[in-house]
């Protein structure tokens, strides 16, 4: 499958300082399972739907929520936001944030704007 999203060697480079440390076993490959996070957010797929090549979806999901309790996530965005001033510009694309359908309609309901 060629339409597939792989971070390069670059990118998981820049993302590793903020990788929790692992404790016990080693964690399974950070590259495959993160590449197919996004891929999975991305293109708005149910974990179940991930392609094969990321792995089980049940390890997709986990390390998502484990890593989303706690903040890895959020500390990725900040910290890539605030690199070094060699950097010239740090986009982040929020193109894939939704709002939920019902969140207009509701505000009408309740008597807010428009109503």
């Amino acid at each position: 499958m060629s339409n597939l999203f792989w971070l390069t060697t670059e990118q998981m480079a820049r993302l590793q300082p903020f990788f929790p440390k692992s404790h016990g076993k080693p964690r399974v490959d950070d590259r495959r399972v993160l590449s197919g996070i996004i891929f999975v957010n991305r293109n708005s797929l149910r974990w179940r739907d991930a392609p094969k090549e990321y792995g089980p979806a049940k390890t997709l999901y986990n390390r998502w929520k484990r890593w989303s309790d706690k903040g890895v996530f959020a500390r990725m965005m900040e910290g890539l936001a605030t690199e070094s001033p060699e950097r010239k510009t740090v986009m982040i694309d929020a193109t894939y944030l939704k709002a939920h359908r019902t969140a207009t309609s509701l505000r009408l309901k309740k008597g807010g704007a428009g109503g």
